[in-house]
């Protein structure tokens, strides 16, 4: 046999590139290597950059500056899975990053990210997909794109993921989503609250916590609610409560309730479980203060409803609300105040809280904090209103000082609050009298002046209910009180502007604060207020009518007649007709003018006079150039029976020619007669 020879290897092909193993340390060459055709190249590029991206922040920016996101955008159709995966591990790490996220929406990748969640994808690809939607779901923009290339419907598929990470990131995925109104429709056609029910179940807490949450807003449309009950959702959120070790859950499982309490229904079936009392006794026991005050404001949002109101009447809810206004927690006293003032709608609560509830809010209305003092005077005026017997309770529990000291809040809501709670109070005539000894009427000046109208519309109704008494109007007109009411009926609000009306008829019932307010222009303001149809009301024609009445010269001139009620007294003068809009001048301003050839002023005084008039001849009047002629009561009398008409004449009676010069005359009578006739009324003529 012949010897074996061994055969050579047969070289590679020219035309091939031998094999390059490369070893790159610096991210913008692994960047450049994106644009490779090559599978193997592009899966390992990929790899190396998802390790950069996972190590911070500042390298997730390196990366957006080195270009890397855009030939990223292109792997994730790429036929490889291998490299389509790695890419869209890469986004799930980079849409975390602001900038990148902005990128993202330019480059309109939302369907391509999308379609990683396919069923056939491998549940590495869902997680990182629904990771990197989730955190672009939390820009509105990015919430639009998601809605409109169909993201929901496999975002609800995956919440039956096997994968707890998947879960995770698809709820909290559709929790950003959920802040829209039209994703929450959408997700109700999906059927989506059975699945997210069902995360409660999970064993880590942030599926269970982000379900709650999403449960939170979802609830907020009734028939969520309904599919939340029909899926016994609500026994699922009793379990949670009555779970110690679940506690960090309560908060937000409360809020869920809150939800589903305003839902008859549901409420009727909570409390037919024994449900609401344990909702109660969970709530006044609990020490936690967030859980406390959730649980005060699901009361609240269910005490809208007057079942409602009546159910947690019968459970007694009003214990507890009183003891959570025991709390050291603000927010807890806010909502537990804010929970009495809804309760307040039931006559019985009202009558309860006469007794237990009252001095504890008055007591919140000395706190250091305004929202405090607000939500405590608010709960305050409603347990007032149309009830006289809380109204009494708080002044014998010493509640006036602080609600007068509430006046000078800065807070708008407390002022008004306040202003309410007083007019309550000075509804009752006995109480009303005590108001005057706290400084009221000078409190109310700085609401009168208030830019907001409800403050001003409360503020005016105050003072309406204050200024029955003679001391609280003078003390109103002394402390400049009466120029911003005026001003209140110039208000473009309706409410303002008949409160105010209101106040300034009240104001009006004695001569002095009517003289004085007709001065500040109210008489003017309310005539041309009930000349509109629009802006007239029954307190403005009333205290129009009122002023006059207590002006009864001016309504002399103004309207030509007297009615049968007015009487006069000292200091009524006729001036002679005026026209509406004409300002009638004061006597003292009549005085000081200079005689005319117009109709003389008469003026009644009844006043004695120290000074005797000169004599004079008998039935004769001697000229003494201008000025005035005063007449005496039995001229009076003669005169009056020369005229053809009774009562009150009119204002335009005929002029008599005026005299050349000062003149007086005396009717017949000795001087006996004098000291009696100076008694009685004197007729005296201004020549103006």
């Amino acid at each position: 046999m012949g010897k074996k020879v061994k055969k050579e290897a047969e070289p590679p092909p020219k035309d091939v590139f031998d094999p390059l193993t490369i070893e790159s340390k610096k991210a913008a060459t692994v960047v450049l290597m994106l644009n490779s055709p090559e599978e193997e190249i592009l899966a390992k590029a990929c790899e190396a950059i998802y390790r950069f991206a996972l190590k911070g922040e500042e390298n997730k920016a390196t990366l957006l500056e080195l270009g890397a996101v855009e030939p990223l955008t292109k792997l994730l159709t790429h036929e490889d899975k291998i490299v389509r995966r790695n890419a869209t591990m890469i986004f799930g790490i980079l849409a975390s990053n602001n900038d990148v996220k902005k990128l993202l929406r330019e480059l309109d990748v939302m369907n391509s990210i999308i379609a990683q969640l396919a069923p056939e994808e491998e549940v590495v690809i869902h997680e990182f997909a629904s990771l990197c939607l989730a955190n672009m779901s939390a820009e509105y923009t990015s919430k639009v794109q998601i809605l409109e290339h169909g993201g929901l419907e496999p975002l609800v598929r995956l919440l039956a993921s096997p994968d707890p990470d998947v879960k995770k990131n698809s709820v909290e995925c559709i929790y950003n989503l959920t802040q829209d109104f039209q994703c929450r429709a959408a997700l109700q056609e999906l059927n989506a609250i059975p699945p997210i029910l069902d995360l409660l179940k999970s064993e880590y807490p942030v599926i269970q916590l982000l379900a709650l949450k999403t449960l939170g807003i979802i609830t907020n449309d009734k028939e969520a609610r309904t599919t939340l009950r029909d899926n016994q959702g609500v026994d699922h959120l009793i379990k949670i409560l009555e779970t110690k070790e679940l506690n960090d859950l309560h908060i937000e499982a409360l809020s869920v309730i809150a939800n589903c309490l305003e839902d008859m229904d549901t409420l009727v079936l909570i409390q037919q479980t024994g449900g609401l009392k344990k909702l109660l006794s969970f709530a006044e026991n609990s020490t936690i203060p967030d859980i406390q005050k959730n649980a005060a404001k699901a009361i609240t949002k269910a005490a809208y409803d007057p079942e409602n109101r009546k159910l947690f009447h019968e459970q007694e809810v009003e214990k507890c609300l009183v003891a959570l206004l025991g709390s050291e927690n603000d927010g807890t006293k806010i909502a537990a105040s804010q929970a009495i003032s809804a309760m307040c709608e039931n006559t019985g609560s009202k009558e309860f809280f006469n007794n237990q509830g009252i001095p504890q809010l008055i007591l919140l209305l000395k706190s250091d904090s305004e929202e405090v003092r607000e939500a405590a005077s608010l709960a305050l005026a409603n347990l007032t209103t149309c009830h006289p017997a809380n109204a009494k309770a708080i002044a014998e529990a010493d509640g006036v000082d602080p609600l007068v000291n509430i006046l000078s809040s800065r807070r708008d809501g407390a002022v008004a609050n306040a202003a309410t709670v007083l007019a309550n109070v000075a509804m009752q005539e006995p109480l009303r009298t005590g108001l005057q000894s706290h400084g009221v009427s000078s409190a109310l000046l700085g609401p009168l002046r208030s830019a907001n109208t409800v403050v001003q519309s409360k503020a005016a109704l105050t003072v309406a209910a204050t200024a029955c008494d003679v001391e609280a109007r003078t003390e109103l007109r002394n402390s400049g009180g009466l120029e911003p009411l005026v001003e209140l009926l110039r208000s473009k609000h309706d409410e303002v502007r008949r409160h105010a009306s209101w106040a300034v008829m009240v104001c009006a019932s004695d001569e002095l604060t009517a003289v004085e307010l007709c001065k500040l222009g109210a008489l003017d303001i309310l005539e041309e207020v009930n000349l509109s149809v629009s802006r007239k009301n029954k307190f403005s024609e009333a205290a129009y009518n009122k002023l006059l009445n207590n002006n009864l010269s001016l309504k002399y001139s103004l309207t030509g007649y007297l009615s049968s009620s007015n009487i006069i007294s000292d200091g009524f003068y006729d001036y002679g007709r005026i026209n509406p809009g004409t300002k009638l001048l004061p006597l003292k301003d009549l005085c000081l003018q200079e005689p005319s050839d117009q109709r003389a002023v008469l003026l009644v005084n009844s006043k004695s006079s120290d000074v005797s008039p000169p004599p004079s001849t008998e039935g004769k009047s001697s000229d003494v150039g201008y000025g005035r002629s005063i007449s005496s009561s039995s001229s009076f009398r003669r005169a009056s029976k020369e005229k053809t008409n009774t009562g009150f004449g009119s204002p335009t009676e005929e002029k008599s020619e005026p005299p050349s010069g000062r003149t007086t005359a005396l009717s017949k009578g000795t001087t006996k007669e004098r000291g009696s006739r100076l008694l009685r009324a004197q007729l005296v003529w201004f020549i103006l």
